[in-house]
């Protein structure tokens, strides 16, 4: 991203969403309706070079950036992530993420993303006034930001599509309550061609290299085609009975997956593409150090900000430009810049990482607690034992901290030295090999599982705990890699070439290659394709999304009226137990969301998804 747009520091205030969710700063004391934009120029006056352009689409950017930038919460409504309430986070603001009862509670979201679309919009309608009028030597600058512009639009009604299913669709600014306070909701195929349309412009207008860190690129608009349509096969194939008029069509997902498999294809093998740091391992330290480690926790510190493995991420700026991110805040704790610690990794997760010598699972933890089994630290396979996590996929070290594990602690933008994470002993001194520590400042009113991540977790000073300078990626290739094999497996079964993908990103985690057992068929390569989403991509807000295309949250924690579901810490104690005697009507509720009521209470002609009746 360049200077100008990491410098441009945005005040967002909402009216509604069907006044565009105008964007707004300044004085209250004229009608804000007639006010114009001040974080772009005004097109009138203004828009005459590309350079016009693309200020205001910095100002599209910056809008867009707090729907997507801290997705990591969506993980909380998964199995293998604990969200805590959380206080800021712009859209994030006021939703549930625990695993069910969270669909009823994205008002914020929902507004924040109309917002980016009237931004969007206001680029595009602009955009397009300009290109009717400009030089020859203009014309593809232009197109090229009206590409971007009309991507951030295709990515933002994706996601309005994902959630609520039938949205009203709304392609020109909006400057009055009446342009759309009597819309009806769009049905959801109509908004898919629409969004298809946007990435179709996307691709054909964008170079093949973004311009800057931050910027779309031919490569990033095709992988979110192909996610699109992946999407749509995926509600084709497994249905989604709470969306009211949606029938699900076996041809039209199997076309869907036909044409989501090409798109990935293409970006996998038509512009020189890889993962980060040529999917290598890496170098891992020793059990209770990390002096050393694996690529792959690199890849989410500011270390990858311009690699390509991001095929589309959101650009912070750090300290002092008011754009930074809040991964230290979110996922580290007291110990780091006194950070909050509200996502942690919850027990069960430390189970799925499969052992570099087998390549497959080792035998469970087994949970036990060392105030009153004395030998909990040195009993074979105890979750509280270190020499229990050896010879694990190094992606385990590079995205949790178990007891004993390290990391370099903050204070006033400055090292504090190695502090060790020990479960439910918070902030006191513990000798590891003959080293007296302060323990990592995390108590059992935050963290509930035994275990915190490192995935995130910066080790690097000088960066305030909400001011981090991360490119925080919403695209990557190697989720590209995984959605091609799942589109490929769902149509001809198990590929050489999609088997291939899974062996590189195992790689990363120096696992060996897949046994030929693990793609006999389609259903345990999509098992295998379950596993490495679950393992690459945790934290990164993905699980929600992949559970209810699926269909899978009742396999996931058991059907209506059940026993339910608990979730242990590494004591084995009873933490939090979901879904006990759930009604039927509840799981509907977490396949899809609730429009907003005061939307509805603006607009009579807005309806409600069923199941919120």
């Amino acid at each position: 991203m360049s200077v100008a747009m990491k410098s441009l520091i945005i005040k967002i205030g909402f009216i509604s969403v069907w006044t565009g969710i105008l964007i707004f700063s300044g004085s209250c004391t004229k009608d804000l309706l007639d006010q114009e934009h001040t974080t772009e120029v005004n097109a009138s006056n203004f828009w005459k070079t590309e350079a016009d352009a693309t200020y205001a689409l910095m100002g599209a950017y910056s809008a867009v950036r707090p729907c997507f930038d801290r997705d990591y919460y969506f993980d909380g409504q998964g199995e293998y992530v604990r969200t805590r309430s959380i206080s800021g986070g712009d859209a994030y603001q006021g939703a549930s993420w625990n695993p069910t009862g969270y669909a009823g509670s994205f008002d914020n979201m929902y507004r924040y993303l109309y917002g980016g679309v009237n931004r969007a919009n206001y680029v595009i309608e602009n955009g397009q006034k300009a290109l009717a009028v400009a030089t020859p030597s203009s014309v593809e600058g232009l197109e090229r930001v009206i590409g971007e512009a009309r991507l951030l639009r295709g990515i933002v009604y994706f996601r309005l599509i994902t959630m609520w299913g039938d949205v009203p669709y709304i392609s020109k600014v909006v400057l009055d309550n009446s342009e759309v306070s009597t819309l009806a909701r769009t049905p959801i195929a109509q908004v898919k061609d629409s969004i298809m349309a946007d990435f179709t412009y996307a691709f054909e207008k964008l170079p093949v290299k973004a311009s800057a860190i931050g910027r779309a690129s031919k490569p990033s608009a095709l992988a979110f085609r192909g996610k699109l349509q992946l999407y749509w096969a995926s509600w084709n194939r497994f249905g989604w009975p709470e969306l009211a008029g949606f029938v699900p069509d076996a041809a039209a997902a199997t076309a869907a997956y036909t044409a989501a498999a090409a798109d990935f294809k293409s970006v996998i093998s038509d512009y020189g593409l890889a993962l980060f740091r040529g999917g290598e391992p890496g170098n891992i330290d020793a059990l209770g150090k990390a002096d050393i480690l694996p690529n792959y926790y690199y890849l989410f510190t500011s270390a990858a900000n311009a690699d390509s493995e991001i095929l589309m991420g959101f650009t912070h700026g750090g300290t002092g430009t008011g754009q930074g991110e809040a991964m230290l805040l979110d996922f580290a704790n007291r110990s780091h810049e006194s950070s909050q610690l509200r996502v942690m990794p919850r027990y069960e997760i430390a189970d799925r990482y499969q052992l570099i010598t087998t390549g497959d699972f080792a035998n469970k933890l087994i949970p036990l607690n060392p105030g009153t089994t004395p030998s909990a630290r040195t009993t074979l396979n105890s979750a509280v034992n270190p020499a229990s996590y050896a010879n694990r996929d190094y992606r385990m070290k590079a995205s949790i901290m178990w007891d004993f594990e390290v990391s370099i602690g903050f204070s006033g933008l400055k090292s504090t030295g190695w502090v060790p994470y020990v479960y439910q002993i918070w902030t006191q001194p513990i000798v590891i090999n003959g080293v007296t520590y302060t323990t990592y400042g995390s108590d059992n009113t935050t963290n509930n599982s035994g275990y915190v991540f490192r995935k995130f977790v910066r080790n690097t000073p000088g960066l305030a705990r909400n001011d981090g300078d991360y490119t925080y990626p919403i695209m990557r290739l190697a989720d590209v890699y995984l959605m091609y094999a799942e589109a490929t497996n769902a149509t001809i079964g198990p590929q050489a070439d999609a088997i291939n993908l899974l062996n590189k990103i195992r790689r990363r985690g120096n696992l060996p290659a897949l046994k030929a057992d693990k793609y006999a068929n389609s259903i345990v390569f999509f098992n295998a394709i379950e596993q490495e989403r679950i393992i690459e991509l945790v934290g990164e807000g993905q699980r929600s999304f992949d559970l209810r295309r699926w269909r899978a949250i009742e396999r996931v924690w058991g059907a209506p009226g059940s026993a339910g579901v608990w979730r242990i810490d590494t004591y084995g104690v009873n933490k939090q137990r979901f879904f006990q005697n759930t009604i039927e009507r509840e799981y509907q509720q977490d396949y899809i969301f609730r429009i907003p009521p005061g939307e509805r209470d603006r607009n009579p002609n807005l309806t409600q998804n069923t199941p919120w009746l």
